[in-house]
């Protein structure tokens, strides 16, 4: 059996929803960030970061890194059918947005975030909030303007990627206006909180 450490909102959503739809067995440990659990001695033994998720897997080796985490499980589960075999073109497609939205959307979120993080300079995280959400806005412009018609990231194909897409757009300061702007954008988190394996969770990390 899986073990989930979450918190509500944070990236194991995405973790979580692709262990639904895996039909795997998970065990789920809430960390209470609002009490710094995450920098207990027992769980920084498990994630020396002090980070959620972490995924510790039947054979407790342990997993960190969200996009880690659903491909490793995508991968264990290939009957769920979560990502395109391997040397099909769909694969490396899900492999580039699912690394484009780790790299432009799940970093960006942080400096909006924690701006103090990345700036030593008195003042100046007001700053660092406002390029996050230009920077926000450039990737989504571009995977709107790239990715194939939808409902999903692969046209009627649904993968991992779909699942991260849709936690990181809701983790948009604005999320109204994103979906507004981006279309295709909006019409892919309807269709994957559609889905059985979403909606079992969906609150819980996002509220109704």
């Amino acid at each position: 059996m899986y073990k989930l450490y979450w918190s509500a909102g944070s990236g194991a959503f995405a973790v979580e929803a692709t262990l639904l739809e895996a039909a795997a067995e998970y065990e789920r440990i809430e960390i209470d960030l609002d009490r710094d659990e995450h920098t207990a001695p027992a769980f920084l033994a498990v994630n020396p970061r002090g980070q959620v998720p972490v995924l510790v897997l039947p054979d407790q080796t342990v997993v960190t890194e969200t996009a880690a985490m659903v491909l490793h499980i995508a991968d264990i589960h290939p009957w769920a059918n979560l990502l395109p075999p391997p040397g099909d073109p769909d694969r490396a497609r899900a492999y580039r947005w699912l690394m484009f939205a780790v790299s432009n959307f799940y970093e960006t979120d942080l400096r909006f975030t924690y701006p103090e993080r990345f700036t030593d300079e008195p003042g100046c995280a007001e700053s660092v909030r406002r390029k996050a959400i230009d920077e926000f806005d450039r990737g989504w412009d571009i995977a709107e303007a790239t990715t194939r018609p939808g409902p999903y990231l692969l046209g009627e194909l649904f993968c991992v990627t779909d699942l991260y897409f849709t936690m990181v757009a809701h983790w948009h300061p604005e999320s109204t206006r994103l979906f507004e702007r981006c279309p295709r954008i909006a019409g892919l988190c309807d269709a994957v909180r559609a889905r059985a394996a979403v909606k079992q969770i969906w609150n819980q990390h996002f509220g109704p």
